[in-house]
């Protein structure tokens, strides 16, 4: 599988432990949780999702998080920041 493929887990399948909303969700790449897309309590009005990798994969990218008003907007930044372009 390429590592360019990502593809969204609900919180609750792609982690072991907590209690996770609907609007949660783990962003994986060849198998692997590279980063989170949630909507977030506190974020700047009509950009609810935010998106972050997580800390091992954030050498080389210079955005590692960020909101968009959807979540495949959300999706979309991420895989931008993801593919390093």
């Amino acid at each position: 599988m390429d590592k360019d493929y990502l593809i969204l887990k609900r919180a609750s399948a792609s982690r072991p432990s907590g209690e996770w909303n609907d609007d949660d969700f783990g962003v994986l790449a060849n198998g692997e949780v590279v980063g989170r897309i949630f909507k977030a309590n506190a974020a700047p009005v009509g950009s609810p999702w935010m998106w972050t990798l997580i800390f091992p994969h954030h050498e080389g990218r210079t955005r590692t998080h960020g909101y968009a008003a959807a979540r495949e907007a959300a999706m979309a930044a991420f895989a931008k920041s993801w593919r390093r372009e």
